[in-house]
């Protein structure tokens, strides 16, 4: 099922100036790997994901986190969520996307942000 580990997506005009910010100002920690820019609170079990330009739409940029993907989308199926992109296998990792009951893309991937 879920683990205890989310991510938010937070849009910004750049992502490593705004990742500066959340450091200096906030003292965050930082993480940058390519497209993926994060900033969080030391020892938190979530993540800010700083994304440059905007979100597509229907896309609530909130991510959650499973130990397995795969077992993780087939229990929500039996529970009735639709998704509106079914579990995927990629270079990076896995991933599912599902639909809230007002159209919102929430996403799951494995481990953690």
């Amino acid at each position: 099922m879920l683990n205890e580990n989310f991510s938010v997506a937070v849009m910004v005009s750049d992502a490593s100036k705004s990742a500066r910010w959340y450091k200096e100002k906030l003292g965050f920690e930082i993480s940058e790997e390519g497209h993926w820019v994060a900033a969080w609170s030391k020892g938190a079990n979530w993540k800010l994901h700083l994304c440059k330009g905007e979100l597509e739409p229907g896309n609530t940029g909130i991510g959650l986190y499973s130990d397995n993907v795969k077992e993780t989308v087939e229990d929500l199926k039996k529970k009735g969520v639709k998704f509106s992109q079914d579990y995927t296998k990629t270079d990076w990792g896995e991933i599912a996307k599902f639909d809230d009951p007002d159209g919102n893309v929430i996403w799951i991937s494995n481990g953690a942000p």
